[in-house]
């Protein structure tokens, strides 16, 4: 069973027993991170591991395999004998494991560590790629049969991801860390045992953003908490399902804390894994190795994935956009539940069953602003679509003949003839960008309806706008929610849980 492993970059000792503490209940093992503790606390690293109570590891790590060690060699391997001496009776009071990068080569202290029970990871760090001849390279890293190998690799794509999983496969019979680092390689944090990864790496998250002492230890790693809660770690296999959602940036999404807490609830051997996808041909390749059953799409690919698509749903062919994959037996199946989770969520906020009289602005083009746009014809209202490029806008309003026009001064005198309701479809206001509105020309009446379909943050600064002006505003949350649950129905051929 793969483990949780926190490592602690905090600059004191007593720093670290401070997050060991705090996240005991999420962790397995602790790494030491001795390369970011001050020069005098080093000291004190013999003493760590009975004063942690957890089995711990022993790291000092160089700048040049990702450290914070600046001094020299020399040095380092004072520090890690150091760290090694005076070994207790009692394993549980030394170290639980050292890790030794491939080229450090001094037999003393492999022969104290296996002297007293420390197991030695033997590691290898490839910050620029992944190595062509990636199997040869992790078997070639032990030198006995007891040495744990640790493989970390930078993916540039998911062909790269791909590749570490079938690495796996061919080696069942050694035991062994595998990480793809960065954000294409969150699946394999997550899929650990699957990799047959004896430890999936953590960094406390949560206190680094409130704690500039602490740093992360590696590009892509986790918070404890969100491993174990969220993605459920402990209750992974081999035999897990695989769903996920895509799309680019993915920097502000729920989506993981809805579909997973459904699994949850109906006791389902399955996770949901968010993967940033820039290149769909590469993410796909991926998605076939991992047999991924169902994903969610999101900006900017949810017209672009219908070319890998055997299968569309009428309101696909309706509405020319798809959020929603399942895998059928030839390839994959396309849906849309933006459209009812909109319609659902605006027509009950606005009490009404339907939208006749009402003249709507739609502003974006992309696929949200397609399902908005359709489902806005569909329940009798009349609309105005708004786009930076018109033509977009174009695209989309003349098949439903509604107005069109750009974001432009033009556009925003539009808004005055269809301001009943407001409909912000695209990423503009959203996390990180939070100072952006989309029409920051337009003034409120007072009168409107202002929907923003970002939900992070709660209330962009377009709807703080509106809502000051006396508007009735609704965010995206409970769209993402009510199409969500639509999405996991469509995944699993069950009803989300209440």
């Amino acid at each position: 069973m793969a483990k949780v492993c926190l490592c602690l970059t905090g600059k004191t000792i007593v720093k670290d027993l401070e997050l060991v503490d705090r996240y005991r209940a999420y962790i397995d093992v602790v790494e030491l991170r001795v390369d970011f503790l001050d020069p005098d606390e080093r000291f004190y690293i013999r003493r760590f591991p009975a004063l942690a109570g957890i089995p711990t590891i022993l790291t000092v790590r160089r700048k040049i395999d990702g450290g914070n060690f600046k001094e020299g060699e020399g040095a380092r391997i004072v520090l890690l004998a150091a760290g090694l001496a005076f070994a207790d009776t009692d394993q549980r009071r030394n170290f639980a494991y050292v890790d030794l990068e491939e080229d450090l080569d001094v037999p003393s202290l492999e022969e104290a560590a296996r002297t007293f029970g420390t197991k030695i990871i033997r590691s290898y760090h490839n910050f620029h790629g992944v190595d062509e001849n990636l199997e040869q390279k992790l078997r070639s890293l032990r030198r006995t049969g007891d040495e744990i190998a640790k493989v970390a690799v930078m993916p540039h794509n998911y062909d790269d991801v791909a590749r570490l999983f079938k690495v796996a496969d061919s080696t069942k019979d050694m035991e062994k860390i595998l990480i793809a680092m960065g954000p294409h390689g969150v699946s394999t944090r997550i899929l650990a045992e699957r990799l047959g990864s004896h430890l999936s790496f953590t960094s406390p998250i949560a206190e680094i953003e409130s704690d500039s002492e602490i740093q992360v230890a590696g590009p892509g790693q986790l918070d404890p908490r969100t491993l174990v809660d969220t993605y459920r770690f402990r209750s992974l296999n081999h035999k897990t399902k695989v769903y996920g959602i895509i799309g680019y940036p993915l920097s502000a999404t729920a989506s993981p804390q809805i579909h997973n807490e459904g699994y949850s609830r109906l006791k389902m051997n399955a996770v949901y894994i968010p993967f940033p996808v820039q290149d769909l041909s590469s993410f796909f390749n991926l998605a076939e190795t991992l047999n991924i059953q169902g994903l969610s799409v999101t900006i900017p690919h949810k017209e672009a994935v219908l070319t890998y698509c055997s299968q569309r749903s009428p309101e696909v062919d309706r509405i020319g956009s798809c959020n929603t994959l399942v895998r059928a037996p030839q390839g994959w199946a396309a849906y849309n539940t933006d459209a009812q989770g909109f319609s659902d969520s605006l027509l009950e906020f606005i009490g009404k069953p339907n939208l006749l009289f009402k003249r709507v602005t739609i502003i974006g083009a992309g696929g949200v602003a397609k399902a908005v746009a359709s489902e806005i014809h569909r329940l009798k209202g009349r609309a105005l679509v708004l786009n930076r490029t018109p033509l977009r806008a174009k695209e989309i309003a003349e098949p439903l003949n509604f107005a069109w026009a750009g974001l432009d001064a033009r556009g925003i005198e539009l808004i005055d003839h269809y301001r009943d309701i407001i409909i912000q479809t695209t990423s503009v206001g959203m996390e990180p960008n939070i100072d952006e509105d989309p029409i920051e020309l337009y003034k409120f009446r007072g009168k409107e309806v202002v929907m923003d379909l970002i939900y992070k943050p709660e209330e962009t600064k377009l709807l703080k706008r509106a809502a000051k002006a006396g508007c009735k505003t609704l965010n995206g949350y409970d769209m993402l929610l009510r199409q969500a649950k639509l999405q996991f129905s469509l995944f699993t051929g069950q009803e989300y849980p209440l």
